[in-house]
Order: structure tokens, then C-alpha cells, then sequence
């Protein structure tokens, strides 16, 4: 470069990127993260990465979030763009979309969606501003049977133990367990008292008590009975009887414990410890109604949840005059990456994924080779054709920095068969492209 300066090449902080070593790993846990949710009859959705304004903002919560779209050039009086923004999560374009899509759509509508998010926030460990949410979602039309409460945490549950991560507790509690036993202690605002409680995890019991009796209001009494009940777990359903222990009673809160105990009752086949009850659990966010869900690291609980969700009423009432509730659980896949890369528990594989490097050591053989390496292919097999005639040795150093596990010798003489080389054992022997298998 000589007539410009030359740009330092950095990474943009909260927006992840990898190594491809790193992000063929990466890309196998989305794999599997997408069988394990079609094993369940979830079909794939993509939505655009943009949407409008006023789609983004329908629920208004994380409108600071959002980043505006504008081009750098942008033709004078052209406001087309003006109006546009990137998706902060896939809950409300799906919203939008099942609302444009109603007449076309059979319900109960299950549906998966895997994309890139942005955030518009301070990036710091487990949160980027640009990240993969894996999303799954059963919506319908005025109902959504209780038995999906149970079904969507399963769902997760055995993608997630597919992806063999660290110790991990999805914990689950009910918003009509909270706002009921809120409305039971005489409460003017349950709903001030939940945003509250859903900063126990940075607060700590202490700091939330604070926060209810100066910025909420409470009593003393009632200040420690919300505490009181945010100390309740449980691995099945005894929860009911944990909480009727304190007295509290009301109609809202008996029904909530209804649907929590049938969730946990569901659930009772899976690993001990590994889905709990847990009455701390309130996920600030208004539109859930009825069982919410956080996962977290048994090893790191300060970290971020790893997934996250919950039962609302009708997301799609700002598009479609029906009422469309839903229930719907996400994966933060980039969360989960990032962090098990960081501690080192990530294992890197090769940095291709070819399967065999077929050599040319000159080229009047190219013909030959790329036939090999056509054959191979049609097989079914990944193969590298050598870029350019050069040294075999060089060749194979090649194939070996890559991670390419064979390295394909074709007949370039008369009466020379073909022979393949392992580079795990060294050895070297003779094949036929049109049988070999790799072992």
C-alpha cells in the first residue's frame, strides 16, 4: 500500500471469531444441536438478520440494545434504511413471522431457529454483541398444552448432554408461583418485586433484601418472606410443600404450583440434580407468564445462564389480532463456547476437513490426480487436490500442519499402483480408490 495507510488488522471486542480449528468444533455442535432438535418434530426457521423499528421495539424492553442500520452513502432524501435494525434475539422476529405467515402455518406451530444476534452492550466475559442463539419454540393458537412446559426442557436437556459439557442444572420455577405468593403477602406491585428478585444471582440475597424494602417499598415481614422463597429448591415436587410450609396463600399461587409440580413430575427420569426446582429463578422480562427456565454451570455460578426461557401469552398480539401463546427455551451456544474454550476445555481438531491431500509432483500429472481425487469424492470422502506441482516432502508437511490424516499417492508411472500413506502410524501401503475406506 502506498497511496493509503495501512489499517492495523484487530479484533473488535464482542464480536468472536475463530480459528478454523476452533470453529470446525464449533460448527459440529451446531450439528448436533440441530438433530437433537428435529429428533422432536422442530422444523427450521430463518428469519432476515434485519427487521424493522418498530417490530424490534414492539416490546419495548431492550430498545437500547438494538443497532440502527444507515448506509455510510446513502443517497440524499433516501430514508429507506432509516427504519431497520439488526435482530437482538429470534423470539420477536419469530413473533413477526408467525403473524405473517398465520394462514400458512399448521398449529401447534414447532419450530427451531439457530442464527446470529446482535446486542448493542458492554461486551464482557459470557456476553458479546454479536453471538448464535439456538431457539426453540411451540406456539398455538388461544392454548398450548402444559405437557410442552415439559417437553421443551427435555428437549434441551438431551442436546445439551449430547454436546458433553462440563456439570450443568436447568432450574425452573413458575412467574404464578411469584407474582401469587407476591399477591398473598399483600404486595401492591408483584410485578416491581420480580424484576427485583431476578438480581439475586448479582446481588445476593442481601442486596435484594435492600432493594425490596427501599426501592419496593416492603415490610420488614414481607421482605423476608420473599427471601424466604427464594431460598425454596427442590428436585422434584415437594416444592409445594416447601412453600405452603410459609403460610402464604392465594388462588394465582396454588395454580402456579400446580403446573410446576406437574413440569417436575415429568422430568423425574432425568439425572438426579439435573433439573431443579428453584424459587430464585423470576426472568425479568414481562411477557413470560407461567414456567420459566435458566440454566447455569454447576462449576462457575456466577456465569452467565447457558439457557434460558419461558411460557408467554401472546407475543405475536402486536401483529395479529389472534391470540398466539407460546412457550420457547434458547441455547446460548456462544456463551457455552466461549467460555469452555477459555478454561480450556475445548478440544481442537484439524483445521480442514479433508479427509485425504491427493499429491502432484509435477504437472503433467495433474490430470491424473484430479481424477483420484474425483473418484474419492464421489464416495462420499473430503479430498484435497495439492495446489501446485513441488516437493512430495512439502507436500506431506502440508497435509500434516492441516490435519489431513492421509496423503493419496496416484500410479504417475506404468505399473505403479496407487498407494496411501497414514501420517498418524506412518505406514504406507497399496488402494484402490474405487474401495479404500478410511479407518
Amino acid at each position: 500500500m502506498t497511496d493509503q495507510q495501512m489499517v492495523r488488522p484487530a479484533a473488535i471486542s464482542g464480536f468472536p471469531e475463530w480459528l478454523p480449528e476452533v470453529r470446525i468444533v464449533e460448527q459440529h455442535w451446531l450439528d448436533v444441536v440441530r438433530a437433537g432438535f428435529e429428533r422432536y418434530g422442530f422444523c427450521s426457521v430463518e428469519t432476515p438478520s434485519v427487521e424493522s423499528l418498530d417490530v424490534l421495539m414492539a416490546k419495548g424492553e431492550t430498545s437500547q440494545e438494538v443497532y440502527a442500520l444507515r448506509r455510510l452513502q446513502e443517497d440524499a432524501g433516501d430514508s429507506s434504511d432509516s427504519r431497520l435494525g439488526l435482530h437482538f434475539d429470534l423470539t420477536v422476529p419469530f413473533a413477526r413471522y408467525v403473524a405473517q405467515h398465520f394462514n400458512d402455518l399448521v398449529f401447534p406451530f414447532k419450530r427451531y431457529q439457530i442464527q446470529r444476534v446482535w446486542r448493542g452492550e458492554r461486551a464482557q466475559e459470557g456476553r458479546f454483541r454479536e453471538f448464535t442463539q439456538c431457539d426453540i419454540d411451540v406456539i398455538n393458537v388461544d392454548h398450548v398444552p402444559l405437557h410442552f412446559d415439559a417437553e421443551l426442557p427435555r428437549v434441551i436437556h438431551d442436546v445439551m448432554t449430547g454436546l458433553d459439557l462440563p456439570e450443568w442444572t436447568l432450574n425452573i420455577n413458575n412467574r404464578k408461583v411469584l407474582q401469587g405468593f407476591y399477591q398473598g403477602l399483600g404486595v401492591d406491585d408483584p410485578l416491581e418485586v420480580i424484576r427485583t428478585v431476578d438480581k439475586m444471582d448479582k446481588l445476593g440475597a442481601k442486596g435484594v433484601g435492600e432493594l425490596l424494602s427501599t426501592k419496593v417499598g416492603l415490610t420488614g415481614r414481607q421482605v423476608d418472606a420473599c427471601l424466604e422463597l427464594a431460598s425454596v429448591r427442590a428436585t422434584h415436587a415437594s416444592v409445594v410443600d416447601a412453600v405452603q410450609a410459609t403460610g402464604v396463600r392465594s388462588e394465582l399461587l396454588a395454580e402456579g404450583l400446580d403446573e410446576l409440580a406437574f413440569v417436575m413430575d415429568a422430568l423425574r427420569d432425568l439425572p438426579e440434580g439435573s433439573v431443579v426446582a428453584d424459587l430464585s429463578i423470576a426472568r425479568g422480562l414481562d411477557y413470560y407468564t407461567g414456567t420459566v427456565y435458566e440454566g447455569k454451570f454447576k462449576d462457575w455460578p456466577n456465569y452467565g445462564s447457558i439457557c434460558s426461557g419461558g411460557r408467554y401469552e401472546n407475543l405475536a398480539g402486536s401483529f395479529i389480532r389472534r391470540n398466539l401463546p407460546g412457550i420457547g427455551m434458547s441455547i446460548g451456544l456462544t456463551r457455552i463456547f466461549a467460555k469452555l474454550l477459555a478454561e480450556g476445555l475445548v478440544t481442537t481438531g484439524p483445521s480442514c476437513p479433508s479427509d485425504v491431500l491427493v499429491v502432484l509432483p509435477g504437472d503433467e500429472h495433474r490430470v491424473v490426480a484430479a481424477e483420484v481425487a474425483g473418484t474419492l469424492r464421489g464416495r462420499g470422502l473430503n479430498v484435497e487436490l495439492y495446489h501446485q506441482a513441488d516437493k512430495v516432502a512439502k507436500q506431506i508437511r502440508y497435509a500434516s500442519r492441516k490435519g489431513i490424516p492421509f496423503v493419496w499417492f496416484p500410479p504417475f508411472s506404468e505399473g505403479r499402483a496407487h498407494e496411501v500413506k497414514d501420517l498418524a502410524t506412518g505406514e504406507q501401503r497399496a488402494a484402490d480408490p474405487e474401495a479404500w475406506q478410511r479407518t
